[in-house]
């Protein structure tokens, strides 16, 4: 039988990288991988792929599960990370939008896929070899561990760089992102592997920009605003969607379906006017309908990463900024991050 798969040890946030002087042991950090965390069991025999919510994760990776029952030297329990990576040459990095794509019903569609956009797995950690539970051990000894046990296995499966060098880490915060990748993990040396806890500290970038609310969304409890949605003006004059804005208070919410009730669309009959955004295939019976804004509001978020033309993860509300006029919220106002050679990471 497969081994149990824990839950996965988390991470909270911090806002730099951290001195590894503060910490008992030390640190060592690693590139932070945008992709799905999976736990992957391999018994010798059956292939288990689990996801930081404890849904299987086998079915939508089948080049996966042939590459671990192939590749792998021996029974082992490994954490790390699915990603799927698109470009050619120094262009190619990870890309979020792909990888969402193989989480689909149809074995077909997953079967397409799998050939047209293969994933990869990043390893970082190493909870079980043979039969020895690995998880009482430091973060040092698993390392040491995961090395030897992957160090001739090839592609799919990689094992991620790590440092103990500091500098290095905060170069990698600046270069990696060009890559496609999230930030920073910092991981205290001598501590055992916490399922569930946030022990790990992880560094992610902070930016802000200008945006004009363009809708919003009724929270799903049928009260108040449970998300709004927000664009920015493209060369093309054109207002475009590039995410949204939750984690409204149950107050604050109630308080913004009258705040922005003088900004709602109306037709002629006087009803708001309402859109369709596009549909997650993470929950396809989620309602995407929302109540359209003349665009005149326009308001401060903090972000990490651009993907495409959107924002990577939901935005956080800063501040309103009245003093700005919609038009002038553009994409020129957003930070440029340098290209950088995927493999140069997963060297």
């Amino acid at each position: 039988m497969p081994y149990a798969i824990p839950a996965p040890m988390l991470a909270k946030a911090v806002p730099a990288v951290p001195d590894p002087a503060r910490t008992p042991g030390g640190l060592s950090y690693e590139p932070k991988w945008d992709g799905f965390r999976a736990l992957v069991s391999w018994d010798g025999t059956d292939v288990e792929i689990g996801s930081r919510g404890s849904k299987p994760l086998t079915r939508y990776f089948p080049e996966l599960v042939e590459a671990f029952a192939q590749l792998l030297p021996e029974p082992c329990l490994l954490d790390g990370e699915i990603v799927v990576a698109m470009g050619n040459g120094t262009g190619r990095r990870l890309q979020w939008e792909a990888l969402s794509q193989r989480i689909h019903p149809a074995a077909s569609r997953v079967a397409l896929l799998s050939e047209q956009t293969p994933a990869m797995f990043i390893a970082f950690d190493l909870l079980a070899r043979g039969d020895r539970d690995l998880q009482a051990e430091p973060f040092s000894t698993r390392r040491a561990e995961l090395e030897n046990l992957l160090r001739d296995v090839p592609d799919p499966i990689h094992t991620t760089r790590t440092t103990e060098d500091v500098d290095l880490a905060r170069r990698w915060l600046d270069e990696f992102e060009g890559a496609g990748l999230d930030g920073v993990v910092a991981k205290p040396l001598a501590q055992p592997y916490a399922p569930g806890k946030r022990t790990m500290l992880k560094i992610k970038h902070a930016r802000t920009a200008d945006v004009v609310a363009l809708g919003y969304r009724i929270h799903r409890s049928g009260s108040g605003v449970g998300s709004l949605l927000v664009g920015l003006y493209g060369d093309d004059g054109e207002l475009h969607g590039v995410g949204g804005v939750s984690a409204w208070s149950d107050k604050r919410r109630r308080e913004l379906i009258d705040e922005l009730a003088p900004l709602v669309e109306r037709d002629a009959a006087g009803d708001a006017v309402t859109g369709e955004s596009d549909r997650s295939r993470f929950a396809a019976s989620k309602d995407v309908s929302f109540v359209k804004l003349r665009p005149e509001l326009v308001l401060e978020v903090r972000y990490d990463q651009l993907e495409g033309q959107r924002f990577r993860h939901t935005v956080q509300f800063e501040r309103w900024r009245p003093d700005r006029d919609a038009r002038s919220c553009t994409f020129d106002q957003l930070e440029t991050v340098a290209a950088y050679d995927l493999a140069d990471v997963l060297d």
